[in-house]
């Protein structure tokens, strides 16, 4: 865990660029999120790959701000 807390920079960069990938008409994250929020009808397994793909740097983002949450209750 000591490895996601010293790449800060690049998590955010891998958000910035993969996590919203393409950015036209909206970023491709939100469109999957709003496709599975609309029930996800048509989904086949590639779009499931996709939505984890692109998700990813947001989910170590996540966790990134856990650790960093933690550290500062101390």
């Amino acid at each position: 865990m000591n490895t996601i807390k010293k790449n800060r920079n690049l998590i955010l960069v891998l958000c910035l660029t993969l996590g919203l990938a393409p950015f036209y008409p909206e970023p491709h994250i939100w469109g999957k999120l709003k496709w599975i929020a609309g029930g996800g009808v048509g989904m086949e397994f590639k779009d499931y790959f996709d939505l984890l793909f692109h998700g990813f740097p947001w989910i170590l983002l996540i966790i990134w701000l856990s650790l960093k949450a933690k550290d500062l209750a101390r």
